[in-house]
């Protein structure tokens, strides 16, 4: 399969690269970095060496003083070199008298690096992230109901059997990540609270009545959504609050980082409408590309949606230095003039605002000033290198 080219472009200097497992990042660091060092901490015989000795890193660049870049994968698993990287870059000639390289350090989780040297590396290391797969980057490759089946986690898009790499993801992260870290002591509890948590994909997050449901305490139950933003399978998105004009809802939208992700665990039965997973679905997409968006950009660029107490709501709202856009999603391909009235009432809230309905309709068309755009083409067309500006 071709190699696909991503939007990330690579900071100056040195950086933390996070993104969950099989989005690409040690693809394309080796595309971007050829000739630097690389230790891969997922290599048992590797992770041991350095967890038994991290001083071992400043021998391991002294035996390539030519080396410009150093890459560290999965640098959770041996938090302890974070203290060496920090040293080094402290010293900046420890060995030969050269400079200390460049320092790229990945990680699939978030939860061992909020102490210690990780805070300390903050100021010289800035932070990058890699998210699955866009619309954009795939160009003809992107088949929008493939993507809503299996997503658009590269590691799964291009595997020889998707559905079957897709069954085993979640289970990778359970017996790899969670179990091996001892991050839970009940692994069944938790796999039942995945399953509870899956129902809320795209709703306002209730934990209260999670907990209920999985059984389990609502302090427990905050622990493990913890978790999984620890690990990069899930985020939030937060109310969009800036000269509220109205009184807004407080809870935020819960969200799987990718919609293959959530439907590989969202259980289903003889109950369930198709068209609720599909709307669901449909919404997850455009959010994980919205999110990317964000991410890739790195100008400030921030994701919310938009509901009003009497229930006015806008799906997401991007806002930052040169973008502000309002963004209603529908899984439908005949509009109604009952669609465009959260986009109507955040219009006359805000005005600078450009907003879209994004749907399932086959021609695009321009509605009191509410551009709506067949989904598929709007995807492909978003681009986080673009110029974009604020109307």
């Amino acid at each position: 399969m071709a190699a696909v080219r991503r939007f990330l472009q690579p900071p100056a200097g040195g950086f933390f690269l996070f993104g969950p497992r099989g989005t690409g990042k040690s693809t394309w660091l080796a595309q971007q970095f050829p000739n630097a060092v690389r230790l891969d901490l997922l290599d048992p015989a590797v992770l041991r060496a350095y967890q038994a000795r991290p001083e071992r890193l400043k021998e391991r660049l002294a035996a390539s003083p030519e080396a410009d870049t150093l890459v560290i994968d999965e640098v959770q698993r041996a938090p302890q070199l974070l203290d060496v990287v920090h040293s080094l870059l402290e010293n900046h000639t420890v060995w030969k008298g050269q400079a200390a390289p460049r320092f790229v350090l990945t990680g699939s989780s978030a939860r061992k690096l909020r102490h210690g040297a990780a805070n300390l590396l903050a100021g010289r290391l800035v932070e990058a992230a890699m998210p699955p797969f866009l619309a954009a980057e795939l160009g003809d490759a992107f088949d929008l109901p493939r993507a809503l089946q299996i997503g658009l986690v590269p590691l799964i898009w291009q595997a020889s059997d998707p559905a079957a790499t897709l069954a085993a993801y979640a289970s990778l992260y359970l017996q790899e990540e969670v179990q091996a870290e001892a991050m839970v002591r009940q692994i069944g509890d938790f796999s039942r609270f995945l399953e509870v948590i899956s129902f809320s994909q795209a709703s306002q997050l209730n934990l209260a009545s999670l907990s209920r449901e999985a059984e389990i305490p609502r302090k427990r139950a905050d622990s493990y959504l913890g978790i999984l933003k620890d690990l990069l399978l899930a985020f939030e998105v937060p109310v969009f609050q800036k000269r509220a004009q109205r009184q807004l809802v407080q809870h935020a939208k819960f969200f799987f980082f990718d919609v293959g992700v959530y439907r590989s665990l969202r259980p289903r039965g003889p109950l369930d409408a198709p068209e609720e997973i599909e709307g669901v679905a449909l919404e997850s997409l455009v959010a994980q590309h919205l999110r990317a968006f964000c991410q890739l950009r790195r100008r400030g660029e921030t994701l919310h949606f938009w509901r009003t107490r009497s229930g006015l709501e806008v799906d997401f709202v991007v806002y930052g230095p040169d973008v502000f856009w309002a963004i209603e999603v529908k899984r439908r391909a005949r509009l109604e003039r009952r669609d465009l009235a959260g986009l109507q009432a955040f219009g006359a809230d805000y005005p600078q605002a450009q907003r879209w309905l994004l749907s399932l309709a086959p021609e695009p068309l321009t509605i009191d000033g509410i551009r709506c755009e067949p989904l598929e083409g709007w995807l492909r067309q978003l681009q986080p290198l673009a110029a974009y500006q604020a109307r």
